[in-house]
């Protein structure tokens, strides 16, 4: 089925096959809304507090499109868009994604809740760098790949628990912070509502399987590294729900929300993305040279950056630190296809 498939897609023409990767990533994006959606409903008629869906199935819900791409990769043996997607969501995340949030309306910073989060969240960023660079030939340059090891990858999933354990804790604690208002609670049939899962799950595995041989087959058209596209277009597309979530967090007056949206998502891009993809991979995840140099440096960059607009005394993101933000994802595109 796959050979049938590349088959297939090699014989498009560029243009068509850039198509197929926007479809793809539509596909994919809905997909998941539509999982996240019934999961709750299910959840809810259960009996489950919202905050405590609002704490893990909507959470890594949102995350789902850039797992399902980069366990899709890890498996069919393309680390580099299995970790470029990854990476690539967390700089889009937190520069494009925050930048146009505050461009709308300055997002105020409620510190008591985000200090903890916004530590996790460097921290997370900080460990799988230390995670996947080439420590044994650091001092020779740094010429040689890392791999993030299939162990490495059991110990993210084990943090994920612990973390949606502790996120689970502190929303009983402060079970005001954590809600899924915004999610469409179904109250038709529960073997409708099951099939609709089912069927988002199967679109969603299907979209990855097709995504993953086009952006191969249109990287080496164009001779631009699959870790390039896998962390400029197919990260903008998986982070499509987490834009659409902040841009009206935004617009509605509570930036606040898409401060932390933003935040839990990047933290599960470490441990629930990269941890899923290197623990299906026996042999690891190879960490291409150009993420020790180029892209893991330009990710710390943007991660420091804005754990320091967060500490600003005006307790806001304002809308200087928004252009900041932009123009340092503007930055990061045009160096990856110029640079690179």
């Amino acid at each position: 089925m796959e050979h049938w498939l590349a088959e297939l897609l090699d014989t498009l023409p560029t243009l068509l096959l850039f198509t197929v990767i926007a479809v793809s990533l539509f596909t994919l994006s809905k997909g998941a809304d539509i999982l996240v959606d019934e999961a709750v409903s299910l959840s809810l008629r259960w009996g489950i507090p919202k905050m405590i869906i609002g704490a893990t199935i909507v959470s890594i819900g949102t995350t789902l499109p850039e797992a399902s791409v980069s366990v899709a990769a890890a498996v069919t043996g393309d680390p580099d868009i299995a970790l470029g997607n990854a990476v690539g969501s967390i700089i889009c995340d937190t520069s494009l994604i925050i930048g146009i949030a505050a461009l709308i309306r300055p997002l105020p910073v409620q510190r008591e809740l985000t200090d903890r989060q916004a530590w996790i969240h460097l921290g997370s960023g900080l460990l799988l760098v230390a995670a996947a660079l080439p420590w044994s030939s650091l001092g020779r340059g740094i010429s040689s790949q890392g791999i993030v090891p299939q162990w490495m990858g059991f110990v993210f999933l084990a943090l994920l628990v612990v973390y949606i354990y502790r996120t689970i804790v502190r929303a009983r604690q402060n079970s005001n912070q954590l809600a899924v208002e915004a999610v469409h609670i179904d109250t038709g049939p529960l073997p409708s509502l099951i099939f609709r899962m089912v069927l988002a799950l199967a679109l969603i595995i299907v979209s990855s399987r097709v995504l993953i041989p086009t952006v191969q087959i249109t990287a080496v058209r164009m001779g631009i590294p699959r870790s390039i596209i896998a962390a400029t277009l197919v990260a903008f597309g998986t982070s499509l729900p987490e834009l659409s979530t902040a841009i009206s967090a935004s617009r509605k007056g509570h930036g606040e929300l898409a401060i932390g949206n933003v935040i839990g998502a990047d933290i599960l891009n470490v441990l629930f993305v990269v941890g899923s993809a290197a623990a299906v991979t026996p042999a690891g995840l190879t960490v291409p040279v150009n993420f020790t140099w180029f892209h893991f440096p330009v990710m710390i960059t943007v991660l420091v950056l804005f754990r320091l607009f967060l500490l600003s005394k005006s307790r806001t993101v304002g809308r200087l630190m928004g252009t900041v933000l932009l123009l340092f994802y503007v930055f990061y595109v045009v160096a990856s296809y110029t640079i690179i």
